[in-house]
């Protein structure tokens, strides 16, 4: 077991490790994946409806309107909304994608995340850099080293945790196998 979740709660140990396997398969920040998880707050199977008529969906509050993008390759809400590691991968994934094509200063390309319009994505990205910055403090306590620029994701000097982090995320995706 890994000593620094052991007193987690189940869903935040999901989240935790879930998010840094993320982090790591997709290159990006870890700090940044836990402090989006940690934003939403959502939880699997959860539905939020917006003022819009679209719904924020599962762990990672995947918007409805964004998964009908997704649906040519095959991604349905159910994927999203479902327990395991694959909702934080494709929440990586796409945060990644924004971190690398989208336009402006990097909190803002995360926030675009959430929302590419001005205003709502000020708002996003001010608690998100607030979030990740304690969450690159708690990595830095439990990790170590932790790059967070140059590899894009934890590189802990600790490699045996991270093949922990690494083994733990493939069981929680066993117990969960929705694909």
């Amino acid at each position: 077991m890994l000593p620094f979740i052991a007193d987690m709660p189940p869903l935040e140990q999901e989240r935790v490790v879930c998010s840094i396997a993320a982090s790591v398969k997709y290159q990006v920040p870890s700090n940044v994946i836990l402090a989006v998880a940690q934003k939403e707050g959502g939880k699997p199977g959860q539905w939020v409806k917006n003022t819009n008529g679209t719904y924020d969906v599962g762990p990672m509050q995947f918007n409805t309107a964004y998964l009908k993008d997704l649906a040519r390759y095959g991604i349905k809400a159910k994927h999203v909304a479902a327990s395991g590691c694959y909702p934080y991968e494709l929440a990586a994934w796409r945060i990644g994608m924004h971190i690398r094509r989208d336009e402006g200063e990097f909190w803002q390309r995360a926030a675009n995340y959430h929302s590419k319009t001005y205003e709502h994505n000020k708002i996003y990205r001010t608690d998100l850099k607030q979030k990740a910055f304690k969450w690159g403090e708690w990595l830095i306590d439990h990790f170590g080293q932790v790059d967070f620029t140059e590899h894009g994701g934890i590189t802990p000097s600790n490699e045996v945790l991270l093949a922990r982090i690494m083994q733990k995320a493939d069981e929680i995706n066993n117990r969960h196998k929705i694909r």
